[in-house]
Parts: structure tokens; sequence; C-alpha cells
């Protein structure tokens, strides 16, 4: 059995799911950040229910908002008392057992590899675009970190081709870098394009109502909008040519946005061409803590290899 948490910036959420992938056992709790103890303590007594819940050997895995630095930091969350701490570390000391630890993109592409839009690919690209814009790589089912724990942070790489005639003013990332990819094609980028533009503060769903109505000012975004998408995408095929990229996130949920945007991404690729399907991800927004069970799960393997 394989013990999941998604840990988000209002809820964490915990799953057990069995060999066949078919959850078994879910639990949810509101997210302490108050103090990290509070918050560490609600972790655990989280895992504690659903150890007592199964009844069974758990395997545990752990997607949290922000990444884990070289030194097994907590960086960049949300959740402002996890950062700077040691979350993986105290954890395996208090259960007694390894428990990984890696952002919710990475939970989300493995989650998607695994058993999937992605299943049955070698080389999977994970993208969510939602509040922000995260990324992940798994080759072979097996999640690439690199050393500095940046692998498929591509919504911090500056927005390829950027103009301001074509996309308007310059905007500062809240990371410090000037116009981030994820300040223009997560769904806050689109509502900010779309209040720059027409002085309208409205959320994806009313932006979405708009072009589908055929207003103006909200299909000329929304076309932008596609547009840099197609641009960012075709940045990664250019780079690592995966075998498939799965999205995910409140607007992976657009219908619209799969309308040939596979040929808008060819406009960009080197050799106008590409044959990467991109698809919506299978498991919606259970890709996470499921992607955190499955993290867990590899590495009891890894760890029973190491005992024999």
């Amino acid at each position: 059995m394989r013990l999941g948490l998604d840990i988000g910036g209002t809820k964490i959420e915990a799953v057990v799911i069995d060999n066949a992938g078919e959850i078994v056992y879910r639990e949810r709790c509101a997210t302490p950040k108050q103090s990290y103890g509070d918050f560490f303590q609600a972790v655990t007594e989280m895992i504690a229910k659903a150890r007592l819940a199964v009844n069974q050997p758990l395997s545990v895995g752990v997607g949290v908002p922000g990444a884990v630095d070289s030194e097994g930091l907590i960086k960049n969350s949300n959740i402002l008392v996890l950062n700077q701490q040691a979350f993986a570390q105290d954890l395996e000391q208090a259960l007694g057992m390894p428990v990984p630890v890696t952002n919710d993109a990475n939970c989300f592409t493995l989650s998607e590899a695994m058993d999937g839009s992605g299943r049955g690919h070698s080389v999977v690209f994970g993208v969510i675009l939602g509040t922000g814009c995260g990324g992940g790589v798994c080759i072979d089912n097996r999640l690439i970190s690199g050393p500095n724990a940046c692998a498929g942070e591509w919504g911090h790489n500056a927005l390829p081709r950027y103009h301001e005639s074509q996309d308007g003013a310059g905007v500062m990332c809240y990371c410090g870098q000037l116009n981030c990819i994820e300040s223009f094609i997560s769904g806050s980028g689109l509502e900010r394009q779309y209040l720059n533009h027409t002085a309208q503060h409205v959320g994806v769903p009313q932006i979405m109502q708009r072009v589908e109505s055929g207003d103006a000012d909200a299909c000329l975004l929304w076309e932008r909008y596609c547009d840099q998408l197609a641009r960012a995408l075709a940045s990664i095929v250019n780079t690592l040519d995966p075998d498939v990229i799965v999205l995910g996130g409140g607007v992976s949920n657009i219908d619209l946005l799969y309308s040939g945007l596979q040929a808008r991404v060819a406009q960009y690729v080197f050799g106008k061409q590409c044959r990467t399907p991109i698809v919506r991800a299978r498991h919606g927004d259970s890709s996470g803590v499921r992607g955190a069970a499955w993290l867990g799960a590899q590495q009891a393997i890894v760890e029973s290899m190491r005992v024999k």
C-alpha cells in the first residue's frame, strides 16, 4: 500500500493507493500555517490516521508547494512556516523511514507518467497551468531533479520571443526576474493580461465565457495567450523533445485550448514540425497526491534493495 500526501496552502490531502492504482483511503484537513510545529503535527497525525485505517505497512511520499534545495531545506513555498525547514529529514526521524518530498508539479508529472496520460511514454513533460506554472520531467517513470532541484521549472525562464507590441508591457515576476513564462501563461497570468487590456478584473471562467460569445477583447487576449503558450511549449520541444506533454491545472480543462495547439507549437519548433502529443491529464486534481504515493513506493523499493 502506498500513502501519498499533497500539501497545499489551504488543505492537506492524504490518499492510499493499492497495487492496481485504486484509491482505497482518502482524508483531508486544513493546513495549519501559524507555526512549523503545528504544521508538522498535522502532517504526522494524518499519516498516523492513514496507517490506523488501512492497518497495513505503508510507504510514504509527500508533495509540497515550493522546492527542496540541495541542503534538503524547503524554499519558495507559499506556506511560509515551511520555508527553510528540513521537512523531509524531520519526517524521516519522526517515522523511522525514508520519506521523499518533492514539489507538487513533480508529483503531478510522476502520476501521469505512471498510470495517467503519459503512461507508456519514456520521456514525459508535465505542465500545471494554474495559479502558477509548474513543470516536471519523468524519464522511464523516474523523476529528474538535477543538482539545483530545478528540472522542469520552465515557468521561470523568460517568455520566448517576448515583444511588447505583441505581449504587452513587461512584468516583474515574484522570483525577481523579468517576463517569466509563469507571468503570462498561468491562469493568473491570463487574468493579469486581460485586466491590463480591459481594466476589468475577471476570472478565467468569465474570460472564456466572453471568448465563446465572440467578445472582441476576450478573443484577442485568448489568441495572444495561445500564442504565448505555443512559444513556451516549443522551447521545451527544442530542448528536451519529450515523447508527450501532459497538461494539468485549471486552464488545462478548457477544451478550446487544445484546438490547433500542436500546429501552433510547430510554428516555433526547429524544423517547423511538432509530432509531440499535447494531452490533458487523466487524473486531474488527484494527480498530485497520487504522484506523491508513487514516489514513496519507488523510494521503498530502493531501500529494500539496499537492505538486500
